[in-house]
């Protein structure tokens, strides 16, 4: 059986570098990329396991990528966790209300990661 899928779809490369090497790690695969357009072409492409969206992306958001996934019979099942620096009160609400079977703030938390993405793995993904 293979490791779980994970794209990360995250404009910063610190960031992605981060969440990578955790998650490689933690036992995932891991697929990244920086903006939300090739997002939703590699996650049509792949099916991954779980899809960790980055909210302020340039160009497309990552609120707009989430609504496009989620619209589309072939990727709505996946599992979309917003990942965001802008944690002010509403943030959560929209993220879900956009799509997002879940919601991380950043900077994330090195120790608590890993065991918090296999928390939502587990969890069944929503269809809007």
């Amino acid at each position: 059986m293979s490791s779980p899928s994970i794209l990360i779809i995250e404009d910063n490369p610190l960031n992605v570098e981060l969440a990578t090497d955790l998650l490689e790690a933690g036992g995932f695969r891991i697929h990244a990329t920086r903006t939300a357009e090739d997002g939703i072409r590699m996650a049509r492409e792949l099916l991954p396991d779980l899809v960790l969206m980055d909210i302020s992306l340039p160009g497309m958001d990552g609120l707009a990528a989430t609504r496009a996934l989620k619209s589309d019979p072939a990727t709505q099942h996946l599992r979309i966790i917003g990942l965001t620096a802008h944690a002010m009160k509403g943030d959560a609400g929209t993220a879900k209300n956009a799509g997002c079977d879940g919601y991380l703030t950043k900077p994330i938390d090195t120790r608590t990661f890993v065991a918090t993405v296999k928390n939502f793995m587990s969890a069944p993904a929503k269809a809007v």
